[in-house]
């Protein structure tokens, strides 16, 4: 009887922990680190399809989303289900091409466009 009920407590408790890990692969810090990992094959002049290809699908449903500026979840700033901007990382696109990716590039890329327009020299 002891090993019938110590078979039924294992397999009780492995049953509960499946069920508590099913979704880790769908967590924030999961993506994050993901997209960071994948960030490090983006080189400069890629298409938008070879970006997607390296990035999958950027965040999509934000305000801050342009067709220029594609942003990927990499922390988690606030515990509160949302995706801020400040929780992304901007890649930035002109003429199809990425001309340059992560905060302080963008925010030098702004600097620049309020200046006159010009395109980065890269």
């Amino acid at each position: 009887m002891a090993v019938f009920r110590r078979t039924v407590l294992v397999c009780a408790a492995a049953l509960l922990l499946s069920g508590a890990f099913a979704g880790c692969s769908s967590m924030p810090w999961n993506e994050a680190a993901r997209n960071i990992e994948n960030s490090k094959r983006l080189r400069v002049g890629m298409t938008k399809s070879e970006v997607l290809g390296v990035m999958g699908d950027p965040v999509s449903d934000e305000l801050f989303s342009t067709p220029d500026v594609w942003y990927y979840f990499i922390q988690t700033v606030w515990m509160d289900g949302l995706t801020t901007e400040d929780e992304c990382m901007p890649l930035v696109f002109e003429d199809g091409r990425l001309v340059g990716w992560g905060n302080p590039f963008y925010t030098q890329y702004r600097i620049e466009k309020k200046k006159g327009g010009k395109k980065l020299e890269l």
